[in-house]
């Protein structure tokens, strides 16, 4: 995690994404360095539009979060329900 960390930093700071850059991050912060991670990470960085990649994983967060507040919705229906027929059963007990 620390690696994507890094180099969104460099993104946000308008540094170039490469081994040199993504080593001094990480030092920086005391990581141990791993650069397999570092090359995979640059190499699979190369060429993608990191702006447009955030932007397409903002709308699914939202699409998401949407979803989750509906199904929350529909569970609170149901609960009403429910409890009006559990109060009607209580009632014949009663009556």
């Amino acid at each position: 995690m620390e690696y994507m960390h890094a180099a969104m930093l460099l993104h946000k700071a308008g540094k170039k994404i490469d081994e040199e850059h993504m080593t001094k991050v990480l030092t920086a912060v005391s990581v141990t360095i791993d650069h397999a991670k570092i090359k995979a990470i640059v190499s699979a960085l190369d060429g993608v539009n990191i702006d447009e990649e955030i932007k397409n994983a903002s709308a699914v967060v939202a699409s998401t979060h949407e979803a989750k507040v509906e199904k929350k919705e529909e569970k609170k229906e149901e609960k009403k329900v429910d409890e009006s027929a559990a109060a009607a059963g209580l009632g014949s007990l009663f009556g």
